[in-house]
């Protein structure tokens, strides 16, 4: 009962992930933000996933270093964003090429 609770609390964060990377895309650090919380929330079910079926943690470990080099790059985009153009805004992101 409680397992079934939980996945629907990481569904709803995905969802709501999906919904500010969606939505909210004038601002970078808004996309970022949506990102995170589509990463966390299917690291959470894989974490699940895994311990119910297999036991074995291997694979959720290399995709929790996946999403912190994605995090590391989102960021790095950001403050070259925020040095050329002044601003975290999409729109001034396709005038940097």
């Amino acid at each position: 009962m409680f397992l079934i609770f939980f996945l629907y609390i990481l569904m709803s964060l995905f969802i709501s992930g999906l919904f500010i990377f969606s939505f909210k895309f004038k601002h970078f650090l808004y996309l970022l933000i949506g990102l995170e919380f589509m990463v966390i929330s299917l690291y959470l079910y894989l974490f699940i996933y895994l311990g119910l079926v297999d036991n074995n943690y291997f694979l959720s470990l290399i995709y929790l270093t996946f999403s912190v080099c994605e995090g590391a790059l989102g960021l790095s985009i950001l403050v070259m964003m925020m040095r050329d153009s002044g601003n975290d805004l999409v729109k001034s992101f396709f005038s940097l090429w």
